[in-house]
């Protein structure tokens, strides 16, 4: 069982850090707090007691939006369900539509928060990809010296191992701001022990535009999960990809690349076989999704990986 003896609900950035050095030490900050039975049941006995559950999901400024031509900006509050629901989000964020459909089912994603994925640092996490792909840098704060204090940094620096970030004592991720990508196809591959409800054994984030003939990718980016304890961007693939034509044997020398990269403790084979077909099929409905000349797309190759 869960034991808490306050549940604190800051309505601001201040409350909310004066109730983290109140109870400095004793705390755990949660938003959508979809995680937080699952955390405290693991690799425990017993109850768990917390004295105090700070929940920030009501901070305004924890779900702004802002969305433009070329940036994104979202509060770490967001829910996950946002990514389907809010056209401009699903725009910009071309991959993210489709990583919200695998995310858990309808009730978590209304609650499960964009921030509380990234602060999780799962190895599996879904989201961390697509953010990865879009360039996500994070936005921390914390009080200092009576002063609200502000940082930001990459994503893939922010995240430094399984289940660790870079998050400092008294810190709070309040936003993420990440590349808009407009006219790009997306598509997001992922795979589990299971179809409901899945953790990713693989994960993959595939963003392409092509030129206007529709059979030269003019600009790719890839990102993988669940094949080792960090996230990946893919940019050696990319820069292979970036520049050349569609086709088979371009998209299959370029399905191989990553295969190496697997780097998991289990079932190493099994996600090697699986990286490859994410690959081709993450290009191919990213690529037709940007509006590839059918021909340029071979039919027998699109049914392959379908």
């Amino acid at each position: 069982m869960l034991i808490c003896d306050e549940y604190l609900t800051p309505a601001s950035l201040d409350e909310a850090f004066a109730a983290m050095e109140k109870h400095r030490g004793h705390y755990r900050v949660v938003a959508g707090a979809t995680d937080t039975l699952p955390w405290a049941r693991q690799g425990r006995a017993g109850d768990v007691h917390i004295r105090a559950l700070i929940d920030v999901a009501k901070i305004p400024e924890l779900n702004e939006k802002k969305t433009g031509d070329r940036r994104v900006r979202f509060g770490a509050a967001t829910p996950i369900q946002r990514f389907l629901d809010d056209p401009a989000l699903g725009r910009a964020m071309p991959c993210m539509p489709r990583c919200a459909v695998w995310f858990a089912d309808d009730q978590i994603r209304s609650l499960a928060t964009i921030g509380g994925n990234i602060i999780n640092a799962s190895p599996a996490a879904d989201g961390t990809p697509c953010l990865i792909a879009h360039e996500a840098t994070v936005e921390l704060a914390a009080r200092r010296g009576g002063k609200t204090a502000r940082r930001k940094m990459p994503l893939e620096s922010f995240i430094t191992g399984p289940n660790k970030t870079a998050l400092e004592d008294g810190e709070l991720l309040v936003a993420i701001e990440c590349d808009a990508l407009p006219g790009y196809g997306g598509s997001f591959e992922k795979v589990g022990h299971r179809r409901s409800l899945v953790i990713s054994l693989v994960c993959l984030a595939a963003l392409v535009k092509l030129d206007s003939t529709g059979r030269k990718i003019e600009d790719v980016r890839l990102a993988i999960a669940g094949i080792g304890p960090l996230p990946l961007r893919l940019a050696e693939v990319e820069k292979f990809l970036r520049g050349g034509p569609i086709g088979m044997e371009r998209l299959e020398r370029a399905a191989a690349m990553p295969v190496e990269l697997v780097a998991s403790r289990t079932r190493q084979e099994y996600r090697r076989d699986v990286v490859r077909g994410f690959m081709m099929r993450g290009l191919i409905n990213a690529a037709r999704r940007a509006g590839a000349d059918a021909a340029a797309l071979a039919p027998e190759l699109e049914a392959a990986y379908a």
